[in-house]
C-alpha cells in the first residue's frame, strides 16, 4: 500500500524476491508536498517469503507519513529479513503507531531491521534537514527458528528512533558467523521477555512502556 487508507491484506500467500508486503507513502519533497499518508492498514493470516528482501517492509518512501498499522498472525520463512523499517535524512514524514504480533519465523537472516541512512533520493533537490520520525513501534509475541541475527537497529545521529517496544520474543540464533545477535545505535525503547537479551538502548524502565503497548485497537481500522 502506498498513500492508502483503510486497507486489509488477509488470508494470502506471497512469495517474491524483494519485499512481500511494502508499506509506503511518498518520496522526499514530492511526498511531503502531496501529504497523503498511509494509515489504518490491517495485515492478518498471511504467509510471506522474500528471499532477498523483507517479508514486511515500511518505507523507505514514507514522506507522507505511515501510521495505524496492525499486522498479526504472520508466518515468515526463507527471507533475508523479517521486518524492515527504512528511512533516511531528507524524507521527513513519520512511521508511528505500528503493532506487529503473533508471528512465526524460520530461516531468516535478520529478524528485525531499522535503518536510518538509506541514502536514496529521486533527485539531488532534497532537504537533508527534513528528518523523519520513527516512534511507537511495537513487536510482540514472536517465535523464530534458524535466525542469523535477531535485530539490527540503526537510527539517525541527532534524530533517534524512539519508543521501539519488544515484548515476548524468542529467536533461536543458529549462525555463529555473526558476533552478536543484536546491534543498536541512535534508538531507544523498551523490552520485556526477549531472548536473546536485546541491546541496552531498549532497557528503558518498563514503567514507561505503556506508551507503546497500548496502541489503538482494531476497531478503528478497516474490516474485511
Amino acid at each position: 500500500p502506498d498513500s492508502c487508507l483503510n486497507v486489509c491484506i488477509e488470508d494470502s500467500t506471497i512469495s517474491v524476491s524483494h519485499e512481500a508486503i511494502s508499506v509506503k507513502s511518498g518520496w522526499d519533497k514530492y511526498g511531503i508536498s502531496i501529504g497523503r499518508p498511509t494509515s489504518d492498514i490491517h495485515i492478518s493470516r498471511v504467509d510471506l517469503q522474500a528471499s532477498s528482501g523483507a517479508a514486511l517492509a515500511f518505507g523507505s518512501e514514507m514522506s507522507g507519513g505511515i501510521s495505524g498499522i496492525h499486522a498479526d498472525h504472520l508466518t515468515i520463512h526463507g527471507s533475508d529479513k523479517g521486518f524492515s523499517f527504512k528511512t533516511t535524512p531528507g524524507r521527513g514524514g513519520y512511521i508511528k503507531e505500528v503493532v506487529i504480533s503473533d508471528v512465526e519465523m524460520d530461516g531468516i537472516r535478520v529478524a528485525i531491521e531499522f535503518i536510518g541512512n538509506l541514502s536514496s533520493h529521486p533527485d539531488d533537490d532534497f532537504d537533508p534537514s527534513e528528518l523523519p520520525v520513527i516512534d511507537q513501534i511495537t513487536l510482540k509475541n514472536m517465535v523464530g527458528t534458524n535466525i542469523s541475527v535477531a535485530g539490527v537497529l540503526s537510527g539517525i545521529d541527532g534524530d533517534p528512533f524512539t519508543a521501539i517496544c519488544l515484548s515476548n520474543l524468542s529467536f533461536s540464533i543458529t549462525d555463529s558467523a555473526y558476533s552478536t545477535p543484536w546491534s543498536c545505535s541512535n534508538v531507544s525503547g523498551y523490552s520485556e521477555s526477549v531472548f536473546p537479551e536485546p541491546c541496552s538502548e531498549l532497557y528503558t524502565s518498563s514503567s514507561n512502556s505503556s506508551i507503546c503497548f497500548s496502541l489503538p485497537s482494531y476497531s478503528a481500522l478497516a474490516v474485511a
